[in-house]
Order: structure tokens, then C-alpha cells, then sequence
């Protein structure tokens, strides 16, 4: 799915919905932010502020604790380009600073936020669906790395949020579409790139 797309456009209309009609239900665990392909969960935070407020007495907000989770994630983004010099040249080469990148990603969890929060009640998973990725393609994968497969068992929690970020995505994907019928679009990329 084209999800950075989508997530950008998004974006622009983020501020415009009606919160209040979401509805309420009990999250047991939630997604407060999504980095690349890593996720931080509302647990992550609560865990760092207990763990900050066992070593010092007190701890950061909860907005200062995301943060430093989000710098950990970029840091694994930055230690996954072979040298700090080959991350720089490729910041470089696309035009972004370290504030730019920082900016991107707290955009993307505003939207990942809201598109969690808005379509992850609506997405149910068959126990059929589990089963059926498991053996299409975790079983394939792990055979190909020359690796043992793990269990389904093992593998069923992380086969399910795939599953359901599928979902999400797919229904967001639809959910933009609609929208696009119900709205006036003038573009005017072509007069601007010349």
C-alpha cells in the first residue's frame, strides 16, 4: 500500500475531524507511535516513566518520553546506513535536515495515531486468516533464510497486528478514495514544477 502517501494526505485534513465521534472502548494497549517499521506502544512510555521514576524520584512528561523513545528509533534508522558519513550523504542528497526528519515523524504519528485510533475497532480477523499467513508466509520465509519457522502459536500475536495494520491500511486506503469523490481537487503540480 502506498501508506506514506496516504498518511501524507491525510495529514492536511488531520486537524479537521470530529474527535468526539470516535466512541469510546477499552484499549487495553495502544499505539502511540509508528517509526519506520517500529512501533511504540502506550506501555513503552508507562514502563520508561516508572523506570525514570524508580532511578530519580520523578519522571519526564509523557510527551518527553515519546520523544526519547522516537530518538532511540531514529537511532536505529541512522545505524541501519552502513556509516554515520553514508546517513549524512543520504540526508543530504534528499534535501532533509535532522529537524526535517524529526518534524516527518512527528507528523506520521499524529496520522498513525488518528488512523489507528479510527479504523482499528472496524478490522476483525478470521483465526482462518492467522493460519493462512502463517503457511503462505511466514513458513516460506523462514525456510528461505535457512532458518526453523517459529510456531504458529509463537507467531500469532505479531501475525494478527500485521493483519489488522493491513486492515487499517486498506480501509484508510478506501476511506481516502470516498473522500476524494466528496471533495473539489485543483492540482497545479505542473505549473509549479516549471
Amino acid at each position: 500500500m502506498r501508506g506514506p502517501a496516504i498518511r501524507g494526505i491525510l495529514l492536511a485534513g488531520f486537524m479537521a475531524i470530529p474527535w468526539g465521534s470516535l466512541g469510546a472502548q477499552e484499549v487495553v494497549d495502544r499505539i502511540v507511535a509508528r517509526v519506520e517499521n517500529d512501533v511504540i506502544l502506550w506501555s513503552d512510555v508507562r514502563a520508561l516513566a516508572r523506570y525514570q521514576q524508580f532511578l530519580d524520584g520523578k519522571s519526564e512528561s509523557d510527551d518527553q518520553i515519546l520523544d526519547r523513545l522516537i530518538d532511540q528509533c531514529l537511532g536505529r534508522v541512522r545505524n541501519s546506513f552502513a556509516t554515520d558519513e553514508e546517513y549524512q550523504a543520504r540526508m543530504k542528497q534528499a534535501g532533509l535536515s535532522e529537524q526535517d526528519l524529526q518534524a516527518m515523524v512527528a507528523s506520521q504519528l499524529y496520522l498513525s495515531n488518528y488512523l489507528d485510533s479510527r479504523f482499528r475497532a472496524a478490522v476483525r480477523i478470521d483465526p482462518k486468516e492467522i493460519a493462512d499467513f502463517y503457511q503462505s508466509s511466514v513458513v516460506p520465509r523462514a525456510k528461505a533464510r535457512g532458518q526453523e519457522p517459529p510456531t504458529l502459536d509463537a507467531a500469532r500475536d505479531s501475525i494478527q497486528e500485521a493483519l489488522i495494520q493491513n486492515g487499517i491500511n486498506r480501509q484508510a486506503e478506501q476511506w481516502l478514495k470516498e473522500s476524494r469523490l466528496r471533495v473539489h481537487i485543483e492540482k497545479s503540480l505542473d505549473e509549479v514544477a516549471r
